[in-house]
């Protein structure tokens, strides 16, 4: 069975890397809207992907190659495959690749393929696992339905969206980023019921944060929302 776990050696070279200033460490941040930001005050500045550059700091480069209405699915209305964000993040060469994908899945139209689901999301995590830099690949829960809108669906992102990748991630050892758990209860920050607003980006780029880092103790890192013209 292949593996896509990330050797410990290699993360040593990274950080060696990171501290000599030879190279930084390239995150892909891979999604649909809610990566790229729709429904976020000020976007540029306060989508998920920026700040969470803005909590790693020195030594990282985060690029937002999120997609609005994209699909894992490669059948679905809008495959992520068939993007530019896609071959963006794949030249872009990624050390670290955070996917974020499944909301627009839960489409009816898109879900009647969900036979596929499975085999897309090993498909996608090969495909960047398999590039020369040999990335750490995480797998991320999609964020709670606050409101069942545009076909995306509560029960079935929670019932079977989430199930499939937990499967995938088990069987490939991959680990995973619980941004279900992590978005849930801040129906606040959720205006439209499906897009976090700042704020709620700012609580999923901590969740991720803590995923890379390693370090739950970091989650008091002051960071405030920056603010719109």
């Amino acid at each position: 069975m292949r593996s896509y776990s990330f050797p410990a050696v290699l993360v040593f070279f990274l950080q060696a890397a990171m501290l000599s200033g030879e190279e930084v460490i390239r995150v892909a941040c891979v999604g649909d809207s809610i990566t790229f930001g729709a429904g976020v005050e000020n976007r540029g500045q306060n989508n998920y992907p920026k700040v969470l550059g803005r909590l790693l700091g020195a030594g990282y480069e985060t690029r937002n190659f999120g997609v609005n209405g994209a699909t894992l699915l490669k059948k679905g209305d809008k495959p992520y495959w068939k993007t530019g964000a896609f071959k963006a993040a794949t030249g872009f060469k990624p050390h670290i690749v955070i996917v974020k994908l499944g909301t627009n899945d839960s489409k009816p139209q898109n879900w009647k393929h969900k036979g596929q689901y499975a085999t897309d999301l090993d498909a996608l995590a090969y495909h960047f696992a398999s590039l020369p830099t040999r990335p750490k690949i995480w797998l991320c829960k999609p964020a709670p339905v606050y409101r069942d809108r545009w076909g995306i669906n509560e029960k079935a992102v929670k019932g079977e969206v989430i199930p499939l990748l937990e499967g995938v991630a088990k069987k490939k050892k991959l680990p995973i980023i619980d941004l279900y758990k992590a978005l849930s209860g801040i129906k606040q920050h959720f205006p439209d019921g499906i897009h976090p607003n700042a704020k709620g980006a700012e609580i999923l780029a901590r969740a991720v944060y803590q995923a890379i880092k390693g370090k739950a103790k970091r989650t008091n890192v002051a960071l405030p929302v920056v603010a719109g013209n």
